[in-house]
C-alpha cells in the first residue's frame, strides 16, 4: 500500500541519508576506495533480487548513488525496507 506523505516523511526521518527527490528516495553512498563501492552495488543486487524492487544505480567512481523509484505504485514499506538493508550493507562495506 502506498505510504502518505506524512508516513514517508516520518519513515524518512529515520533512514540516514535517504532524501526525497522528485517522488523517489535517493542516496549517495561515499566510499574511501573503488572496490568497495563496487563490492556494496554486488551486496545492493542481492538485496533487490530478494525484494523483487530494483533501483537505479549510478557509480561515479567513490560515489554510489541508489534511487528507488515510485513508479506507477508509489512509495510503500517495501522500499522503505529495503532501503534499511541497503544502509546496513553500506555499514559493512565502508
Amino acid at each position: 500500500m502506498q505510504l502518505t506523505e506524512e508516513e514517508l516523511r516520518e519513515k524518512l526521518g529515520m533512514l540516514e541519508g535517504w532524501k526525497l527527490e522528485q517522488g523517489d528516495l535517493v542516496r549517495r553512498y561515499m566510499f574511501n576506495e573503488y572496490m568497495k563501492g563496487i563490492a556494496f552495488v554486488d551486496e545492493v543486487a542481492a538485496i533487490s533480487e530478494a525484494f523483487e524492487r530494483h533501483p537505479h544505480i549510478t557509480i561515479d567512481y567513490k560515489t554510489v548513488i541508489l534511487r528507488l523509484a515510485a513508479e506507477d505504485r508509489g512509495l510503500t514499506a517495501l522500499e522503505i525496507r529495503e532501503a534499511r538493508e541497503f544502509n546496513e550493507a553500506f555499514e559493512k562495506n565502508r
